[in-house]
């Protein structure tokens, strides 16, 4: 599916506010609300809208801690970095996780409720899963920009 210059409106309007309503979505593109809620379908359908979330203030659900860990594997089969892909995501502190190129395997962006709960995490969660060599992590002091919107 080739996307239209009203299909990239339209999709950049649903990353600014996802809870427009089709009516509010064709006001703002001029098109009638059956239009829009055909192209939305269609958008939804080729896999251009994966899914239509809330983004929550995570100080006010009692999370207090962002880091970034930098995990280094002992091997590098394909079979280990499946298994470890398979079970990093099971653990809901983890947000992200990122297979790298570079000096290390992966970057994880990880959510604690505060230190305690991230020293609980490491020790019980992700330096025993199998094949894990080395855990470096960074804590963030403070939050300059945090988008979910892609510029395209």
């Amino acid at each position: 599916m080739e996307l239209d210059q009203t299909d990239r409106k339209l999709l950049k309007l649903l990353q600014e506010d996802a809870t427009y309503s089709n009516k509010e979505l064709s006001l703002k593109l001029h098109k009638s609300i059956a239009a829009v809620h055909e192209r939305v379908k269609k958008l939804k359908a080729a896999g251009y809208i994966r899914k239509t979330v809330a983004i929550l203030d995570r100080h006010k659900i009692g999370i207090g801690l962002i880091s970034f860990s930098q995990v280094f594997l002992k091997a590098h089969t394909y079979e280990v970095l499946n298994e470890f892909e398979r079970e990093v995501a099971k653990f809901p502190e983890v947000m992200e996780c990122y297979q790298m190129a570079g000096s290390y395997d992966f970057m994880l962006r990880i959510a604690t409720k505060d230190m305690d709960a991230y020293h609980l995490f490491l020790r019980h969660k992700l330096a025993v899963l199998p094949h894990v060599n080395t855990v470096q992590t960074y804590f963030v002091l403070s939050e300059t920009k945090s988008e979910t919107a892609y510029s395209f």
